[in-house]
């Protein structure tokens, strides 16, 4: 039978842990009304960007910018976007598990892997695994601002430029609800149309006749493909951001309410042990004094 000091002991340790899950909720049911605005606001104008670009690649030849050149893969850049902190329930867990399921499908066809990672959980969990990232940006899912989405396209879009990589992939958790979240993984670069999607709008576009372009169609490019570049990353950013903050949340509450249920019964368990002792020293009392007798 447990003593009853150790009951209370657990009762104590288990009230002062669903004190800072509660908190927890509060600070990440805060910061979340902010980031879903904020991601409700970046998408139509991304969707707008990914369609005017859909509109101009149509009318354009793979040869006219860089960023539509696709050469064979030898070696694939994953941009992998995690949290910097956990207790968000299997957020990244989640989404590691399907990081690592590309990464062996690359390598099962002699493509190199190089990483580049957002968030101090997904080079934890790949370091252990063997994969050290070559590059990792931490701390910026907080306080995120456009500068910093730029700055990581242009590393991205520099080392596919130069040639260190063929193809760059991006792994990040679309923000659905609080309670929902996908996990998407797209080809962020090189640059291509989407055929099924947009397939009747591209073959309308192509039976126009020839627009003009005010500058020329080589600096439209020149300007838009590398923005459109920065845009899907910094989206990319806000959606893991929300999405974070929901599994986070969500994952808060839940712990809020079982630490709760088992405040209550460690306090049945204390009070059906307290019972115990009192009726056993009643016992012992009345025995005693039968004894005397």
């Amino acid at each position: 039978m447990p003593s009853l000091q150790n009951i209370r002991r657990k009762i104590a340790s288990v009230k002062n842990t669903q004190k800072i899950t509660k908190a927890m909720k509060m600070v990440a049911a805060a910061k979340f009304k902010r980031a879903q605005d904020r991601i409700q606001a970046a998408r139509p104008y991304a969707q707008q960007v990914a369609r005017v670009l859909n509109d101009l690649a149509a009318r354009s030849d793979p040869q006219d910018h860089p960023l539509f050149l696709r050469r064979a893969l030898k070696t694939v850049e994953l941009l992998i976007v995690t949290s910097d902190r956990g207790l968000c329930g299997a957020y990244n867990a989640n989404l590691l598990r399907q990081a690592m399921e590309v990464i062996r499908q690359h390598e099962a066809q002699g493509v190199k892997i190089r990483l580049s990672l957002v968030g101090k959980k997904g080079r934890e969990f790949l370091q252990r695994r063997g994969y050290p990232p070559q590059h990792n940006w931490t701390g910026i899912l907080d306080r995120l601002t456009y500068p910093q989405a730029l700055e990581i396209a242009r590393e991205i879009t520099g080392r596919f430029l130069g040639g260190e990589s063929d193809s760059v992939e991006l792994i990040y958790t679309e923000f659905r609800s609080a309670l929902q979240q996908r996990i998407t993984i797209s080809r962020l670069i090189p640059v291509q149309k989407d055929l099924e999607k947009n397939a009747s709008e591209n073959e309308e576009a192509v039976g126009r006749k020839d627009v003009l372009f005010e500058p020329s169609k080589e600096e439209v490019l020149a300007k838009l493909l590398p923005h459109y570049v920065e845009v899907q990353i910094f989206r990319a950013l806000l959606e893991s951001a929300a999405s974070e903050l929901g599994a986070r949340m969500t994952a808060m509450e839940s712990a809020t309410r079982n630490a709760g249920e088992m405040i209550g019964k460690l306090t049945l368990t204390y009070n059906k042990t307290r019972q115990a002792v009192i009726t056993k020293e009643l016992m012992d009392i009345v025995g005693g004094a039968e004894a005397l007798k």
